[in-house]
């Protein structure tokens, strides 16, 4: 099923309950040198505040990490992931967020900083994204 430009699929793992895995098409650019792009198919994760990238990926278009940041892992622990400034664009929009070094075999994450900063939140009871009509400021 495909729904403004995202897939839905009915089948997800570690997805909040009920609901399905959404998948956005995401083009990673490094603000610096423009030119310099990477195309992902992104799972959004409504639960992840940041995004995450295939470090590999990020690192092929230039980006260097500006610092680290923890991350809490589903078994509860917490680990020190490197961190970069991407712009991302995705459904029509551009946003600058804060981007994961993920493992090389990562599965792309787009999170919830990067949908909420272009106005789309995730909608669990009809399993889709959805375009606010205006960005909240507060």
């Amino acid at each position: 099923m495909r729904l403004d430009g995202c897939t839905v699929y009915d089948e997800g793992e570690g997805e909040v309950a009920g609901m399905g895995t959404t998948h956005v098409t995401v083009t990673v650019r490094n603000p610096a040198q423009p030119d310099k792009t990477w195309d992902g198919l992104f799972r959004v994760d409504p639960t992840s505040m940041n995004s995450l990238v295939p470090g590999r990926h990020l690192r092929a278009i230039g980006l260097q990490p500006f610092g680290k940041r923890s991350h809490r892992q589903p078994d509860g622990s917490e680990v020190e992931m490197d961190a970069a400034g991407a712009e991302v664009e995705f459904l029509g929009d551009v946003t600058c967020t804060t981007v994961i070094f993920g493992p090389d075999a990562a599965e792309p994450i787009l999170g919830v900083t990067a949908l909420e900063s272009v106005g789309i939140e995730v909608d669990p009871r009809n399993e889709r994204l959805k375009r606010l009509p205006a960005v909240r400021l507060k």
